[in-house]
Parts: C-alpha cells; structure tokens; sequence
C-alpha cells in the first residue's frame, strides 16, 4: 500500500501528548511510522513513541529546557496541549494555551523546521469569532509583542488576571486562530505549512471542566449540534494529523472546523449563535458590576 500520508521516518513533536486528542494523535503517527516525541506535563504512556519529555508549558525555563532534549530538526510539530480555565487564573491560562504556542513557534519551531514542514495548532470553535474587531483589538498588541517576556509584560498591562479562567481559555483560542494567519505568512517562506483545527465540544479528560464552564451538561451537549454527542478525542486526533501530513501538502492558513456543522449554521444564520466576541463579555460584564 502506497504510504500517502508520508510520516515514516519523520520527527513528530505533539504537545499535551499523554491524554485526549494529544494522545489520540500521537496514537497515529506512531502507527504511521513517524518518530513521536511526546511533551506533556504527565507522563505519557504511549507504545512506539521515541521519547517522552516533562514540560510546563506556563514556564518558559521548563519549555527550553524540554527542547534541549529534542533532534535540531523537526519535520512536524502539533500544538494540543491546553487548559479549560476552570482550575487556572486568566493569565496562567493565556500562558498555556497562547503564549506557549508563540515562543515554540517563533523561538524553536522557526529555527529546527525546513522545506516541507508543517505545524497544526489545535485551537477551540469558542474562537471562531477571532476576526472580529471585538476580540482583535484585545489580542492583537499581544501577538504583536515579542518573545516569550514581551508578551508576558503585555499580558499582565492588561490587567485581566482578575476574570474567570475560562475567559483567558476564549481569549487565547480567538488570538491562536488569528496566530494561524499571522505566523503562516511567515513560516512558508520557508517552506512549512501552518494551520489550526478548531474542534467542537470533546469527550476528553477536561470534559467536567468544560461542562462546568458551560453550564452543565445539557448546554454542553447542545454544542454538539447534530450530532447529539460529544466527540471522541480520536475524531480530532485524526483530521489533526492530516493536516500535517503529505496528503494536505497544499493547505496552510487553514482553520478547519470539526464540529459537526454548528459553527457554520450559525454563521449562515440558521441557527442561533452561541459565541460572542470577547469585547461583549466585557460589556455585559461591566453592566452587571454598574447594576
């Protein structure tokens, strides 16, 4: 059989490997006969992967010195790891799931990957809303700023850290989509392919968490649309590793929606949207404080 999606052999990074989509990825690539170091907070427990490595990905010390024990180069590299918000504050959360991606990309990423790389970040549909002017006008000078400690000092100027957890999760996954347009145009110079899967509601390890950031269970089922279920970590670990591998060889600054066909309803208007921009909760936050 023809090996069209082309991981044999290949260094394959894929963070938040030890659970959920993450391992469900990592599960594939190396059936696929790819070389899969495995970056977690917990260990991983994957058979076939080449080396696992303990990273906190909330400390830029304990990020460089995981790719320390990494190959110089890197053929793929899958960001998955992340956090609800429901057990971290605003600005431990931004860290995790933003920031984290950025200095990997900019600090390592840019330097190890050549010609026929590719990178997928997974984000969230709670960000589908990135291109608007609402939620741009917060993460932008975020993105903008430099490195792992410029952002850092942006963020916390900010002052936001005294807002839900949950809401850093929003913010950060509207500014990773926005990231997926600003680094692709900087990454296919030379040669590497950028893009973010966004995923509906998931039946992963952080499912309680998320059901109680939405409210309980009803409200999160509702989020699954037509499907009437939530999904199985496998059904975003596999359009994941298409998205790095030789069969999308010609897709970059690609958000992809996994979701079963909500987010597109509602941006057709056939159906209620259930995502607000980040500016509107802040709005309707600040007319509870004045009420």
């Amino acid at each position: 059989m023809k090996n069209y999606f082309g991981y044999e052999g290949k260094v394959c990074v894929v963070t938040g490997a030890s659970s959920g989509m993450g391992k469900a990825a990592a599960e594939m690539l190396t059936d696929l006969g790819a070389e899969v170091y495995a970056l977690d907070f917990n260990e991983c427990t994957v058979e076939g992967i080449k080396k696992y490595v303990k990273v906190n990905l909330g400390d830029k010390a304990s990020i460089d010195e995981c790719f320390r024990e990494l190959p110089e180069k890197i053929d793929c590299f899958f960001g998955i790891a992340g956090v609800s918000g429901v057990r971290t504050d605003f600005n431990t959360t931004v860290a995790i799931d933003l920031i984290a991606n950025t200095y990997i990309t900019e600090e390592y990423l840019a330097k190890r990957m050549g010609r026929g790389g590719a990178i997928a970040y997974i984000t969230s549909t709670g960000g589908a809303l990135w291109a608007d002017e609402g939620n741009k006008k917060y993460y932008i000078p975020l993105i903008e700023a430099e490195g792992w400690d410029g952002r850092m000092q942006v963020l916390e100027s900010m002052n936001l850290n005294a807002l839900p957890g949950p809401l850093g999760y929003l913010f950060a996954k509207n500014a990773m989509n926005y990231y997926v347009a600003y680094q692709q145009s900087r990454m296919t110079e030379q040669g590497v392919r950028v893009n973010g899967l966004l995923p509906g509601s998931t039946n992963t390890g952080m499912k309680d968490e998320f059901q109680a950031a939405a409210g309980g269970e009803e409200k999160l089922l509702a989020s699954a649309g037509h499907a009437h279920r939530l999904a199985t970590p496998a059904e975003m670990g596999e359009p994941v590793v298409f998205l790095n591998s030789n069969m999308a060889r010609f897709i970059s600054g690609e958000l992809l929606v996994v979701d079963y066909g909500c987010v597109i309803e509602e941006q057709a208007g056939l159906a209620k949207g259930a995502t607000v921009t980040f500016d509107q909760i802040m709005q309707m936050m600040k007319a509870r404080q004045s009420a």
